[in-house]
């Protein structure tokens, strides 16, 4: 039996596509035909790769998810010593994402939440996983920087995303965004300045 080659470039076309169309109309309106056509391939070399269009659906969202992971854990406030500055490190990486015209203003795992978890428990936990995976990194910065409401706050500065890309999208205003999180941006500095004050009382 021929085993397929995870890296090939027939793959990584077909990955791509999908990512493209699925981010633009959804999982269910997307077609294993429309896929092949925009990635230059065959059905034969689809179902060499993936078992099936929901196979696929799998593959790009954790392409997705890992490619958003990897913006944030590469980012240069990841260096920053103190854990209050790599909590707004992570705040501002989050309004450059918005003000960036090159990235999509679009998250396949708030799309597929929305759309697959109601019917499709096995797309509803991997998303759920993925969302869980986003805010760890911030979560634990939070905690270093003294808040007990850590996995709290990392779940907030993640709704506060979702809910305005939805915004965005319907009053195609991507400033909602950027807004939006500059308001959490104050919203923690306070957060963070009160407990640094608190800390310096007990002493």
């Amino acid at each position: 039996m021929r085993i397929a080659d995870p890296h090939a470039p027939t793959k990584e076309k077909i990955l791509d596509a999908a990512l493209e169309l699925m981010l633009a109309q959804g999982f269910e309106a997307t077609s294993v035909d429309a896929i092949v056509a925009g990635a230059g391939a065959t059905k034969g070399s689809f179902f060499h790769f993936f078992k099936s269009k929901e196979d696929l659906g799998k593959a790009a969202l954790e392409r997705f998810a890992r490619l958003q992971m990897e913006r944030f854990q590469s980012a240069p406030f990841q260096k920053e010593k103190d854990p209050r500055t790599r909590v707004l490190g992570w705040i501002d990486a989050a309004i450059a994402a918005f003000e960036d015209p090159a990235l999509p203003k679009s998250c396949l795992l708030g799309n597929f939440s929305q759309e697959l978890a109601p019917t499709r428990p096995d797309f509803r936990a991997l998303c759920a996983q993925w969302f869980s995976r986003s805010a760890e990194g911030l979560a634990r910065d939070l905690s270093a920087a003294g808040r007990d409401d850590a996995a709290r706050l990392a779940d907030l500065f993640l709704s506060i995303i979702q809910g305005s890309l939805i915004l965005m999208k319907a009053k195609q205003d991507v400033s909602i965004g950027i807004e939006n999180m500059r308001h959490f941006r104050s919203y923690i500095q306070g957060l963070l300045a009160s407990r640094r004050g608190s800390a310096k009382v007990r002493r």
